[in-house]
């Protein structure tokens, strides 16, 4: 399947920026990340199931989608210093990418990637779809999810309009693959240069999903942004956008953003 991908930006730069959206949104969310490095070649891709990008059968494999992103680089790069930004179930797929292919990626920036299986939440997966499905077609239930992932009010009918195409197998699918998800040892053969995110208020299993990533991967800076949840980029632009081009032109990271450490061996 061919994903739908918005490229714009300064085509002859010499940097390349893929921007990977989050389950349950599409590329809009990366908007004001996309103003900001305006002057690089910036491509954002709708994931398979989100956005322009819908699948047959509903179905969605976080291995498929990296694979099909890894050969839209090395299509696109032409030479270029690649840089790729992920969020939520974006960072999954980017880490997923990091593994199948060490030497694409440049810079990594991986934000909010839950890394550890959630054995307990599959088990009910199904069925608190079929209870919370019906639910998502009501604009009051999807402004409190909206709410969650810091979705404005600029924002709100795009979101709304896309959960509204979403249908109950692909959504199982999406939630199967995320929940699912383990932090492979090959992570340690990527010679991407690696920023690892996550927010203060996000759950235990994000940080610790953070933290051993920070852990496999000794080159990696990891970070805590301050007083946010799930969803930075959206929550507060301003400080992820300096805080990822400060990184990427100085190696270092602001006094406003906590370190996260390596776990012990």
């Amino acid at each position: 399947m061919k994903l739908y991908v918005k490229e714009s930006g300064n085509e002859d730069a010499s940097r390349m920026m893929v921007f990977l959206h989050g389950g349950g949104v599409s590329g809009w969310m990366w908007n004001k990340q996309v103003s900001f490095f305006k002057d690089s070649w910036c491509l954002v891709p709708d994931l398979p199931g989100h956005g322009r990008s819908p699948v047959e059968h509903g179905s969605f494999t976080i291995q498929g989608t990296a694979e099909q992103l890894c050969e839209l680089i090395s299509e696109k790069a032409d030479g270029r210093e690649v840089v790729v930004v992920g969020f939520s179930l974006g960072a999954q797929i980017l880490v997923d990418m990091l593994c199948r292919n060490p030497d694409l990626i440049h810079y990594a920036v991986v934000n909010s990637a839950l890394l550890r299986p959630m054995p307990a939440a599959l088990r009910m997966i199904a069925p608190s779809v079929r209870l919370s499905f019906p639910l998502m077609r009501r604009k009051w239930f999807s402004k409190l999810q909206a709410g969650t992932l810091y979705v404005g009010e600029d924002d709100f009918e795009q979101y709304y309009a896309e959960s509204l195409q979403m249908n109950r197998e692909l959504l199982v699918s999406v939630l199967t693959e995320n929940m699912s998800y383990s932090l492979s040892p090959k992570i340690a053969e990527s010679h991407a240069k690696l920023l690892v995110t996550v927010g203060e208020k996000e759950r235990g299993i994000m940080r610790k999903s953070a933290e051993d990533l920070v852990t496999c991967c000794s080159a990696a800076a990891g970070i805590v942004f301050p007083g946010v949840g799930h969803g930075i980029p959206l929550a507060s632009p301003e400080l992820f956008n300096h805080t990822v081009d400060g990184w990427i032109k100085t190696g270092g990271v602001s006094s406003d953003v906590n370190l996260i450490r390596a776990n012990p061996r």
